[in-house]
């Protein structure tokens, strides 16, 4: 077999089964869509790096695809001959092989060195991202770079876009050359002890547990689940498990069953989580449910956000990772029972913000309850456009000032078992209201799948037959949560007459 690569070192580090089943079974590999996303924001964040360390165009860029792939170490030593910045360069010894992001030419001594950076679409230096440096800086000195220092370039979440496709700012580095340079003889022992794990005929046995989603999730999590026995009711279900006593049991006496819980160290939620899930029946104290509501009169409006949040910000004004609504969807539930919803979607591909926010005045009204489902999105977005447009401010803070959260009520007074410990809408709507299933959705069927929709409608090079087809999609999504929040209500509030 060929050198390992920095991931396949990484996924040792994570994992030693990992790493075997990368090597052994890769066919069995399953990521999930949101590792595919972490793969795409990562591309778009290495394209940026790109023109931000060659800002005259000058960079070589060693293509590794393909049938390139061979040729790209050659091409690399031939690269680093000459001085102007270097992507993509690949460098193997000692049985590993990297490539680094960035190589930036310098001079110490008179003589040319090299300064290699890491580029992060994250927004802190994580810990892996430690070991990361060291496996680039170990191998490339190995093979003969005169690297003269790393650095991990990481997304500046403060930074603030100020259009124009000017990205200098977005990035902002941490300096890991004396840590990296140190820890060269402890990367020799990863990669020694990586072969022997490779060398195995078997699979390591390991078990799953935490590790299998730090510092990623591992696309064998489920390969690994299938070959271990699963709890019939387990402990993960318990929500919010945060006090001291109940992790110390739950570790060390190696529970992974609600059954062997003791009730006294639950609190009052977790054990009705408990309770209902062992018996296998229904809590629900509608009395309750409807007093709480019966305050809030009608009309009302059920508001649901779908917002865009890029690493590379999209429009002037706004900052990486910042969640910029797109889209809402209000259904109006008048006095007599009258049902009418009022979407906006805007995929011109141009700055949402006013338009969105006017639309949201115009779609409310000024008098009545605003239902949400966890309010903390829907109330942070309307605060976030009322800073952006301060003449809209009062009306829009007037909004938020008359919103009510759906969900404290389903946790305080609602749960089926098939809710698995969770109150999120798409666990609480399936028991509520069957008739109503996400999945039964063409396309988009999520907040993140409605994100990826909306940036393939407004690039330019999406037909306006996919453009038409996608927002079909995206209304049908949207429309659907508000929907359900209405269902919800009625549930909720004992209104079983009316036909919604």
């Amino acid at each position: 077999m060929r050198e390992l690569s920095k991931s396949k070192l990484l996924a040792f580090r994570q994992c030693p089964k990992r790493l075997w089943l990368e090597v052994h079974l890769p066919v069995s590999l399953e990521y999930s869509a949101a590792t595919q996303a972490r793969f795409q924001t990562g591309h778009e964040v290495g394209e940026i790096a790109k023109r931000l360390y060659a800002p005259k165009g000058n960079g070589i860029e060693i293509d590794r695809n393909g049938e390139s792939y061979p040729s790209s170490f050659a091409c690399s030593a031939k690269a680093i001959v000459g001085s102007v910045p270097v992507f993509e360069a690949g460098f193997k010894a000692g049985g590993a092989q990297v490539f680094a992001d960035v190589l930036l030419p310098g001079r110490k001594a008179g003589k040319r060195v090299w300064h290699m950076v890491e580029v992060k679409s994250t927004s802190t230096v994580k810990p892996h991202h430690h070991d990361d440096a060291a496996i680039q800086a170990c191998v490339a000195r190995a093979a003969g770079v005169s690297l003269a220092s790393i650095k991990v370039a990481y997304i500046d979440t403060s930074w603030v876009y100020p259009g124009g496709a000017d990205y200098e700012g977005l990035l902002l580095e941490q300096d890991l050359t004396d840590e990296a340079f140190g820890r060269a003889t402890e990367v020799k022992g990863w990669i020694a002890e990586a072969y022997a794990v490779v060398r195995k005929r078997k699979e390591p046995n390991v078990r799953t547990g935490a590790h299998c989603t730090e510092p990623y999730e591992c696309a064998f999590l489920g390969h690994c689940q299938s070959q271990e026995p699963q709890a019939e009711y387990p402990v993960e279900w318990l929500p919010r498990v945060t006090t001291r006593l109940l992790k110390a049991h739950l570790a060390n006496e190696g529970v992974d069953d609600l059954r062997h819980v003791p009730d006294d160290l639950l609190d009052e939620r977790q054990r009705r989580v408990k309770t209902q899930t062992l018996s296998n029946r229904v809590y629900f104290n509608a009395a309750s449910a409807a007093a709480e509501l019966k305050a809030h009169k009608l009309p009302a409006y059920f508001l649901d956000f779908e917002t865009i949040s890029t690493a590379v910000p999209l429009w002037k004004g706004t900052r990486p990772y910042q969640p910029i609504p797109f889209q809402f969807s209000v259904h109006r539930l008048s006095r007599a029972g009258t049902l009418a919803d009022t979407p906006f979607l805007d995929m011109s591909g141009k700055d949402p913000r006013r338009a969105i926010a006017e639309a949201l005045l115009a779609a409310c009204g000024d008098r009545g309850p605003v239902f949400v489902y966890s309010a903390g999105m829907e109330s942070g977005r309307i605060k976030y456009l009322a800073e952006c447009f301060p003449k809209l401010r009062q009306a829009l803070l007037s909004i938020n000032a008359r919103i009510v959260d759906l969900r404290p009520v389903a946790e305080r007074h609602y749960y089926h078992p098939i809710q698995c410990g969770k109150w999120g809408l798409k666990k609480v709507l399936p028991a509520v209201a069957p008739d109503l299933n996400h999945d039964d959705l063409d396309g988009v069927k999520d907040g993140s799948m409605a994100m990826d929709a909306y940036l393939k409608a407004i690039a330019p090079e999406t037909s306006s037959d996919d453009k038409a087809s996608i927002r079909d999609e995206l209304l049908s999504y949207c429309r659907m949560d508000t929907y359900a929040m209405v269902r919800l209500w009625q549930f909720f509030t004992g209104r079983h007459d009316w036909q919604l």
